[in-house]
């Protein structure tokens, strides 16, 4: 599917996301109407749930932790971008990082050592922005890394990269909502959770 259509189904969904189906109390045969909830909710509060859905910390699933609720606490009017640009940091070098290993562990003589020490590099880096879910990857590569099986790392390695792009989509899908609350001239709201 293109990008296009992909475009429109989304902005086709956030619509019905504002529209309430209910019975007309001028009609008796029960018909439905739709009534705008625009004037119903706060569009704030609705994107706030919508940041919740795609922020919160599922304890079963753990994508992020706490640590990237206290990075967002850290961003201030002085500068708006922070999370964005530490995140994109993150991605950028981890991105480095993911090559290295691939190299490192199609080498004929796995250098366990410098493997360990790039795996070592993406688990504090993951952390630092709450990538729960890399980081714990990462610490099961280690585990690999230090009894030298490189099957198991090799594994890892998918897991690390697969988990990478899966924090990536949902950050970037997080932030493209924050510019919209900021380009319809809301402001990002704090989501604060107890762990």
């Amino acid at each position: 599917m293109e990008v296009v259509q992909i475009q429109r189904r989304l902005v086709d969904f956030t619509k019905s996301l504002f529209m309430e189906v209910i019975p007309s109390k001028k009609n008796k045969t029960g018909t439905l109407r739709h009534t705008n909830l625009l004037t119903k909710i706060s569009v704030l509060c609705l994107i706030c749930l919508v940041l919740l859905l795609l922020v919160v910390v599922d304890r079963e699933k753990g994508l992020l932790d706490s640590q990237f609720l206290q990075l967002q606490q850290l961003q201030d009017e002085s500068n708006p971008d922070f999370v964005v640009e530490v995140v994109s940091l993150f991605f950028d070098d981890s991105e480095k990082l993911l090559n290295e290993l691939t190299i490192a562990l199609d080498q004929p003589n796995v250098d366990f050592k410098k493997v360990d020490g790039y795996v070592h590099q993406l688990k504090g880096s993951s952390s630092s922005i709450g990538a729960q879910r890399v980081k714990n990857a990462c610490v099961d590569f280690r585990n690999f890394c230090e009894v030298q099986n490189i099957e198991g790392c090799r594994t890892c390695l998918q897991q690390v990269k697969q988990e990478c792009y899966l924090v990536k989509n949902k950050l970037e899908t997080l932030f493209r909502l924050e510019q919209q609350i900021v380009a319809s001239g809301g402001s990002i709201p704090m989501i604060e959770m107890d762990f």
